[in-house]
């Protein structure tokens, strides 16, 4: 995907036409479900290079450098890939590759990116992207190409985190000539599992249903992308989830989402009512019919610096990166998509008091264990903000939960401790704004009913006063 708005209009023209004629497909077969599937386990977001992963130089995702070490790369994964988690609730990220990144140097650092996400538990999506030059969606340079995938899998063959998509979007084959591709690359590397390959549908990985259809591909997942500036027109979740259906056929059983996005940074609410956008729309249908069909997906991008669809945004330096979220109802979206709970809520953001209008806080930014929170003006800093996690942590810095010390009663003292997914780290946000431990049911509660800055928080019995009640922004 190349978010330039040249490529998308150039995008939107081409597949137009082809969605044009899904869509009528869609409508015609919207009553035959897709067989059911077993790619729920994908949950992820793709990490690109702030120019775009077409570059005829190393493919270089924000927030790394062509001139970091193994070791400063991995850490700087380390913590982006746990801010996806986190954050997000991801999985899975998809890394770009390209013939310079892996034939040259910087193959040694880049690396350091996918080792550090296998150690998270990450699964990593590999697709090589054609260069700037060309971007006729062809391979630039065969033999180039053949050694870039070789070398990639004498190394990651045998790490079964680490998964293959041997091109993206193929859109200057023909769809016989592409299955040739896909088979040719299989046949060349049988020390390869077919069930840690991603097939890119046809075009634009727009149909995955020829690439299902070829027995000479069998066993591998298949990539599928779709994208709501392709039908701005489209102002009915139904007509994009005709589509979506349509793009698959039966074959969701093996089919990943690999590549699905909307603008995030424009104040677009995506659990509220469509009212005429076409990128709610849009988004809440992909989601749905994930959900729907069970199959997994990975959203574009989860972090691409300056992009409009990404879903975070980075900041701080060297090794210590902190991700923030543009829209949190387009990642409760996405975690709808993956299954996630019935109610798409925010998880990521600032805990006001309603009795005070000042922000759980963690004194001095202080990442110590054992450190108490308290009540501070809110400033949007990193020490005020809390991911509610899948999990129902409420995690801060990423590795830091906060934790009810002691017995979990009353005198229990609330500290952010490592995170161990211990009950005591568990909370739940009640319908009327309370916070609730998983150990004690006490709420989190400002003691004294105080307000000003430095005031303690901890625990009490619940009551529903102002003191207990928190808003997430």
């Amino acid at each position: 995907m190349n978010s330039s708005p040249t490529r998308r209009r150039r995008l939107a023209r081409v597949a137009a036409a082809v969605g044009c004629a899904l869509g009528v497909a869609g409508l015609l077969t919207a009553t035959a479900s897709p067989a059911g599937a077993d790619t729920s386990q994908f949950k992820g977001v793709n990490w690109a290079d702030p120019r775009d992963n077409y570059a005829a130089d190393e493919v270089v995702p924000s927030g790394l450098s062509k001139s970091d070490s193994y070791a400063t790369t991995h850490a700087k994964a380390t913590a982006v890939i746990g801010q996806f988690q986190a954050r997000l609730g991801a999985n899975t990220v998809r890394l770009p590759v390209n013939p310079t990144t892996v034939n040259g140097p910087f193959w040694n650092s880049y690396t350091g990116a996918i080792d550090a996400a296998a150690a998270k538990g990450f699964k990593v999506v590999l697709g090589y992207w054609e260069s700037a030059a060309a971007k006729d969606g062809r391979i630039d340079d065969t033999a180039a190409f053949d050694a870039m995938w070789n070398r990639i899998t004498a190394k990651y063959a045998a790490v079964g985190a680490v998964y293959f998509e041997p091109m993206n979007e193929p859109f200057g084959y023909s769809s016989q000539e592409w299955r040739d591709v896909a088979a040719n690359w299989l046949a060349a590397r049988p020390a390869v599992p077919r069930n840690r390959v991603f097939v890119g549908g046809t075009g634009y990985s727009e149909d995955v249903k020829p690439v299902c259809a070829d027995s000479r591909l069998d066993g591998t997942y298949l990539a599928l992308h779709q994208y709501g500036f392709w039908h701005k027109d489209w102002t009915s979740p139904r007509q994009w989830a005709d589509d979506l259906r349509a793009r698959i056929g039966t074959c969701a059983s093996r089919t990943v989402l690999d590549e699905f996005g909307a603008e995030m940074t424009s104040g677009l609410d995506y659990n509220g009512p469509v009212n005429g956008s076409y990128e709610v729309a849009y988004l809440q249908a992909a989601t749905d019919t994930l959900r729907s069909l069970g199959m997994g997906s990975v959203y574009w991008p989860g972090l691409r610096t300056g992009d409009s669809y990404s879903l975070t945004t980075l900041s701080g330096s060297g090794t210590d990166l902190t991700l923030n979220v543009t829209n949190p109802s387009g990642a409760d979206r996405l975690r709808w998509g993956w299954g996630g709970g019935s109610t798409p809520t925010p998880t990521d953001g600032v805990l006001r008091g309603a009795g005070s209008n000042r922000c759980l806080d963690v004194p001095g930014a202080s990442r110590a264990n054992g450190t108490s929170p308290t009540l501070w003006d809110c400033n949007g800093g990193v020490n005020q903000r809390w991911a509610h996690t899948a999990a129902q942590e409420l995690r801060v810095y990423d590795t830091k939960c906060l934790d009810a010390e002691a017995g979990g009663g009353t005198e229990a003292r609330l500290v952010i401790w490592d995170c161990n997914g211990g009950a005591n780290q568990k909370w739940t946000f009640q319908s009327n704004g309370t916070v609730t431990n998983g150990r004690s049911g006490l709420c989190l509660d400002v003691t004294g009913e105080a307000t000003a800055n430095g005031s303690a928080v901890g625990f009490w019995h619940c009551n529903g006063k102002p003191n207990q009640v928190w808003r997430r922004s």
